[in-house]
């Protein structure tokens, strides 16, 4: 009578005993750090140096000139660019680094720029446009020079007290940088905006494979259907129940946010707070202008 043996492959480990996590796994995730951190030095960089471009135009008896929608969008590339450029140099990034960032964000602009002016697109199109196409091409420019990211010669972010608050919650700070200025002013976002809040879950989800179970991505599914439709109403609906509408929207996102933030599914929960805070903010100031 023979006795078979099952041999199995061992499972690498690291020297605490954990299975160790495959290097491009791991070299993914830790690049999710510098590209959070360079998109904190943008949105700096525009709410810090927005208010010297309305003093300049202002002095220069141009203020007109920043309504443009193209202008505007302009001055908030170049506030954004300065902003990652002193960071990435903060970082000790080469220049040629910093020349490749610089063009990633200005290229959206650049691409926008000319439909608008022939007239075939509207404002709010190169707006949303230049602010969506940012994200992924600085996130391209940081995953081709991983390698500068994942090692920068510069000083490591903040420690202490300051530090250990930024570690745990920048997600919250994040979102309150880029909603500061809606308090200041009394612009409602465009309805079809609201379209974005259940297509990054999708999109996230998807990336994440967290949407394989049918159950999941029905609900996240629904979820788009949902929103869709309240766009739709409030594009068409008279005020003030559109801008009622578009309110009751992000407010209902926000806290769709802190659910799936409670639970851990489907998106990290660092984007859950980012999100909850910045829909809870933006609905916020929807409100204010009733």
């Amino acid at each position: 009578m023979t006795e078979t043996t099952t041999r199995t492959t061992p499972v690498p480990r690291t020297t605490t005993g954990t299975p160790a996590v495959a290097a491009p796994v791991a070299g993914r995730r830790r690049l999710v750090r510098p590209v959070l951190e360079m998109l904190a030095a943008m949105v700096a960089g525009m709410l810090l140096l927005d208010p010297f471009w309305a003093v300049a135009a202002d002095r220069l008896g141009r203020t007109g000139l920043l309504d443009r929608p193209d202008v505007g969008v302009a001055v908030m590339a170049v506030d954004m660019a300065i902003g990652m450029t002193v960071w990435m140099r903060y970082r000790r990034h080469p220049w040629s680094g910093v020349g490749e960032m610089v063009a990633a964000m200005l290229l959206p602009l650049a691409l926008l720029a000319v439909p608008w002016w022939a007239g075939l697109i509207g404002a709010d199109t190169l707006m949303l446009g230049a602010h969506l196409l940012m994200v992924p091409a600085t996130v391209a420019v940081v995953w081709r020079r991983r390698d500068e990211h994942l090692h920068p010669g510069g000083p490591a972010p903040a420690a202490g007290p300051l530090g250990g608050l930024l570690r745990r919650r920048w997600p919250t700070l994040l979102a309150l940088l880029m909603t500061v200025d809606m308090w200041f002013t009394s612009n409602v976002p465009s309805a079809w905006l609201l379209l974005v809040l259940p297509t990054g879950y999708l999109v996230v989800g998807a990336y994440r494979r967290r949407l394989g179970d049918g159950r999941a991505l029905a609900v996240q599914v629904a979820g788009a259907l949902v929103w869709g439709g309240v766009a739709v109403v409030a594009a068409t609906a008279a005020e003030p129940l559109a801008t009622w509408l578009l309110a009751a929207g992000w407010l209902a996102h926000s806290a769709w946010d802190v659910v799936h933030h409670r639970l851990d599914r489907v998106v990290p929960r660092g984007y859950a707070e980012w999100c909850a805070v910045l829909d809870a903010a933006v609905g916020v100031a929807i409100l204010l202008t009733l």
